[in-house]
């Protein structure tokens, strides 16, 4: 970054005086929240109080499902503040000369999932139809006041839906970062968010889907999305990267070269602790219920230690081959384990999320590996931290549910291989059917001509070429020749 210290920053009388009163404010900021905190606190809670106690005529049916419902947004505004991770972690891992191409998808593709989720996709994935698509609520037409018996309202649902969409395809543009013309990821989203996220999401979540029809008394579970979100974002983002093709001048690890570094491992190590606090609310908030507080403890604490053991187990699983602490891997190594345990969160002890996670840790070193070797360009990590991470924790669930709650038991605790077998094949059926289908949408895609950019707008770089500005201005340190 740039020299100059804060000291000598500061002997600038202009930049002295902004400091300063940026200081003062952020001091009087807090003060005055603080005497508001003291001050009103016990008037609002008690206002509250005498509000809600003498109405006896309101149900406790509306209670809870204003109380559930008001969990589900909080956890609604957790998951959406993980694109502010998303964006900083691929920005971070990303060259100076594609940051500002990596934001503008990011908030796009949001927007367009929006739109996408609201006009069909939320009516395929959770309207009642047939065991593979739903086809009711289009534009949100004919919604009741709650969600099917969830209690939730109808909105909120949407909303927390919409969220796990927007993250499935943000997934995505990571993996396929540096190269990828702005036409062409504004049509290949279109594809993701509208019809094969919610589809095939359908088969696992909506209701009637054929991946959740008992067979032999059991049938595949997938709590948070280990599959739903992760797994299908993570092999659309491989069907990407192999469509494309490598980076200009990427030369692989069998071939002498290597992944290239991120030009900024600060954001994006800050982007994926982030990450990490939106999982609070797409792990626990899958509870869809405030009431269920052993849950969504449980939920909380197994996100935790997965993460904490796919972090240190993938840093120290790569220590040996340079004798240096990665700070990349172990980014990826912590998303790994958070990945892993989103589908058995519910079903499994403190223990079995430990062993969850630090597998993945390994799962994502062990894929990244396999990724280079065949030579496909994921600037990211994406289809390893989500597509194998996220198949590793869904075949988890098979080996160490306790049987304790919802009797989902695994084959390690005395459950036998029936609902093991429930998710290798679920799982592996997603990914075959989304592999197919998503490399035919980025084929369809190239014979537009908009999918690549062309190879003077690549050396150029994708800022000045697609958006016709630099993500830092020409003198930063960040601006070395060719980088």
């Amino acid at each position: 970054m740039n020299s100059i210290t804060l000291k000598e920053r500061l002997r600038d009388k202009d930049r002295r005086r902004f400091f300063f009163a940026f200081l003062g404010g952020k001091a009087i900021g807090l003060l005055v929240a603080g005497l508001a905190i003291v001050g009103f606190g016990p008037w609002l809670i008690g206002s509250a109080a005498h509000a809600v106690a003498p109405n006896a005529d309101v149900p406790i049916g509306d209670v809870v499902n204003a109380t559930n419902t008001a969990w589900v947004m909080v956890a609604t505004f957790l998951v959406f503040f993980m694109q502010a991770g998303f964006m900083m972690l691929e920005a971070g891992f990303a060259r100076t000369r594609e940051v500002v191409n990596v934001l503008q998808e990011c908030i796009v593709d949001t927007c367009l999932c929006a739109l996408l989720f609201w006009a069909f996709g939320f009516a395929f994935m959770f309207g009642v139809g047939n065991s593979f698509i739903g086809h009711e609520f289009f534009f949100l037409n004919g919604a009741p006041s709650t969600y099917g018996s969830t209690g939730i309202g109808f909105m909120a649902f949407f909303l927390f839906q919409f969220a796990f969409a927007d993250t499935c395809s943000t997934i995505t543009s990571g993996a396929m970062v540096g190269r990828t013309g702005f036409k062409g990821d504004l049509l290949y989203s279109i594809g993701v968010s509208g019809f094969i996220y919610p589809i095939f999401g359908h088969w696992i979540w909506g209701p009637g889907g054929f991946l959740q029809t008992a067979h032999g008394g059991v049938w595949m579970r997938d709590f948070a999305g280990s599959t739903v979100v992760h797994t299908i974002g993570g092999i659309v983002a491989l069907a990407g990267s192999m469509a494309l093709g490598p980076r200009l001048g990427r030369k692989f690890k069998r071939d002498g070269g290597g992944l290239p570094p991120g030009h900024d491992l600060t954001i994006a190590a800050i982007g994926g602790v982030i990450l990490w606090f939106g999982w609070y609310g797409f792990n626990p908030g899958s509870t869809l219920s405030a009431l269920d507080f052993e849950g969504i403890g449980r939920v909380a604490t197994n996100t935790t230690l997965a993460a904490a053991a796919g972090g240190l187990v993938a840093m120290a699983w790569v220590y040996p081959r340079f004798k240096k602490w990665d700070m990349g891997i172990t980014i990826n190594g912590f998303l790994g384990g958070l990945v892993a345990i989103t589908c058995p969160c519910y079903w499994v002890n403190p223990f079995g999320s430990v062993v969850i996670g630090a597998v993945a840790g390994i799962v994502v070193v062990l894929g990244i590996d396999f990724i280079e070797h065949m030579r496909i360009d994921d600037p990211i990590g994406a289809v390893a931290v989500h597509g194998f991470a996220g198949i590793w924790g869904t075949w988890s669930l098979g080996l160490f549910a306790t049987g304790q709650w919802n009797d989902v038991k695994g084959l390690f605790w005395g459950g036998g291989f029936k609902q093991l077998w429930a998710q290798v094949w679920g799982n592996t059926l997603v990914v075959i059917v989304t592999f197919v289908v998503s490399y035919a949408l980025f084929k369809a895609v190239a014979l537009t001509k908009t999918l690549r950019v062309s190879e003077e707008g690549e050396l150029e770089g994708l800022d000045i070429h697609e958006h016709g500005s630099p993500a830092y201005h020409p003198e930063s340190a960040f601006m070395g020749k060719g980088y």
